[in-house]
Formats: structure tokens, sequence, C-alpha cells
């Protein structure tokens, strides 16, 4: 096994990129990985990524948007600096023998292995995750780090380690994509690049994914106990102890969810719950007593009083329709 160059370290020259694309995935994923390569191409007036697109099979890969992307075969792919593998949904199906092994050769000769999106679940079936710290799609955190009790899971949106770089969607992934330009080729080629598509934060990988999105309306301390919340939705804290974790009382914490987001931290809270449930009933085949679970119901007869009190229908009736 060859050593990984570091592609982080600062070297003028271009990477010889593969984009591996799966059926299902993403297109904004797709665009927030391939769109800054090009960008940096572009602004630095020289070829900084050469990138070849790359299938499981050399069919045509399918985005959700319903585009097509040509490219070779994964099985034919001799060399590259650095791997994109991009997935979205039907990551089991997608995980064939051929497909791990293929990966395993790749990253056996030195590439730079990178997982967008569902691809850290594609990295982690052929085992190239193991030992490592790694992230992915908050929607697939807790069963990922269940599935894969060798790896260390962060909720971070995107996580670099070693020769092995994972994230959480597609905005982690332009961040990612922005923090290998600025390491690589420099701080001002970035933040040219992050201008073009007018991201205007710096991409941090320590920050945590939420579920929810950021609203205009948190402060910091409506944002921490959000954070919180979402967290631990399946054993739901008590207002006093989530109030001791953000470093106030409960009367503050109370004051601060009415004045930013007109409701109180409860109803907060159980609405976080029912949006999950309400994902879980609707993009999972768990079991709805697993649902009520997850989401932090004792009982399966107080599940489906609140989310058909939420949702204005059953639980039940909504997995039938879908």
């Amino acid at each position: 096994m060859k050593s990984a160059k570091n592609i982080l370290d600062p070297n003028p020259d271009p990477l010889q990129t593969a984009v591996l694309v799966l059926d299902t995935s993403n297109t904004l994923s797709f665009a927030a990985a391939v769109d800054p390569m090009r960008a940096a191409n572009r602004l630095a007036g020289r070829q900084l990524f050469n990138w070849t697109f790359v299938t499981a099979t050399g069919v045509p890969a399918t985005l959700t948007s319903g585009i097509p992307v040509p490219g070779i075969a994964l099985s034919r792919l001799d060399f590259c600096d650095l791997l994109l593998v991009i997935a979205g949904f039907d990551l089991e199906r997608h995980a064939t023998p051929a497909l791990r092994a293929s990966l395993r050769r790749i990253a056996a000769s030195g590439a730079t292995v990178v997982g967008i999106d569902g691809g850290p679940w594609l990295l982690a079936e052929a085992g190239l995750l193991d030992g490592h710290s790694a992230t992915t799609h908050w929607e697939d955190l807790d069963r990922f780090a269940t599935m894969f009790p060798a790896i260390t899971v962060l909720r971070n949106r995107f996580h670099i380690d070693g020769p092995r770089l994972t994230c959480g969607g597609a905005l982690p992934a332009i961040d990612m994509m922005l923090h290998l330009i600025a390491a690589r080729y420099g701080q001002a080629l970035s933040t040219r690049v992050a201008g073009a598509f007018i991201h205007d934060h710096s991409p941090d990988p320590a920050r945590s994914q939420t579920r929810t999105g950021p609203s205009p309306n948190h402060n910091a301390l409506t944002a921490r106990a959000t954070a919180l919340m979402e967290q631990n939705l399946d054993t739901p804290l008590p207002i006093p102890t989530l109030a001791k974790h953000c470093g106030t009382s409960s009367r503050s914490l109370e004051t601060q969810f009415q004045t930013r987001l007109k409701t109180t931290p409860q109803a907060h809270y159980l609405h976080l719950r029912l949006t999950e449930a309400l994902r879980l009933v609707t993009d999972t085949t768990l079991p709805l007593m697993d649902v009520a679970l997850a989401t932090g119901f004792a009982s399966q007869s107080s599940f489906a009083r609140a989310f058909r009190t939420t949702h204005r229908t059953s639980a039940r009736k909504l997995r039938k329709r879908t």
C-alpha cells in the first residue's frame, strides 16, 4: 500500500481527480463537489483540478433530478490523486463486493478518498474508515455509528482525518472543497471561489450539523439549546437539565424562546421530535413503535396522539399512502 500524499499541503501542482457518482445521488451534492473545482480553475486561469467522471459499472448514473452523468467504469480507473465518492439513497444496494474492492484498490494506491453525502457509508462498507473519525449526513448518523463501531462518528459538517475526508451533505461539501482549495492553493483563491457562489461564512469543519437549518430568529442560547434537543430526540432532556447544559436558568431559557421564537422550549422540543417522526414515517420502513421510541415517546398511544395532532393524519395512514 502506497502512502497517501497530503493533498492539503501547499502545492501548485494540479490534482488528478476522479468523481464517482452513484445512482440517486443528490444533484446539489454533485454540483457542490464539482463546481468549486470548475470555479477554481477559471479564477486561477489554469487547471488546478483535472477530473474524470466515474460510475459503478460504466452505465450513466442518474441523479435525483433525472440528469444522467456518464462516466467510465470504476474498475477501469487506474490512478487518481483524489477520489470523490458521491452517493445519496439506496446505499446498501450500491455497496456491492465489486465496488468495495475497487474503493480499497484505489485507496491502496495512495489516493485521498472523500465521501460526500451518502459517500461515507460506502467508504465504511469498504473498511476504509476503520480506525478513523468520520461524519455523514445527519439522517444516517445514529445508524452509521451502530453499523460501524470501528469508526469514531462525529456530528461535524465535514471532517478530515489524514487521507480520508467525509462530509454530511451538499452545503458541507462546498465548505470542504473551499477548505481544500485554501489549504492547497491559498486562502486568496478560496475566498474568490466562495465569492463566486456568494458563500459568506468560513468553512469550519467543527461546526455541527443541524436538522432544521439556521434561523434568523435564533440567538446563541436558543441555537445551543436547539442543537442539544436535536442530539437527544430519543431521550428528551428535562428543560432544567437543558438550561443547565446551556449555562443558564430555566426561566431565562423560557424567556429567550418566547422572545426569539415565539414559543416555549417544551413546544419547540416537541416540534423537533414530531418533525423527525414524520421523516422516519415517510422515508424509512422502521416499525411505528421504533419510530415512537426514536423520537422520545414511551408508548405507541402517546406517539399516535401527538403525531395526529401535529400532522393532521395518523402515522399508519400516512405510511400506507407513501
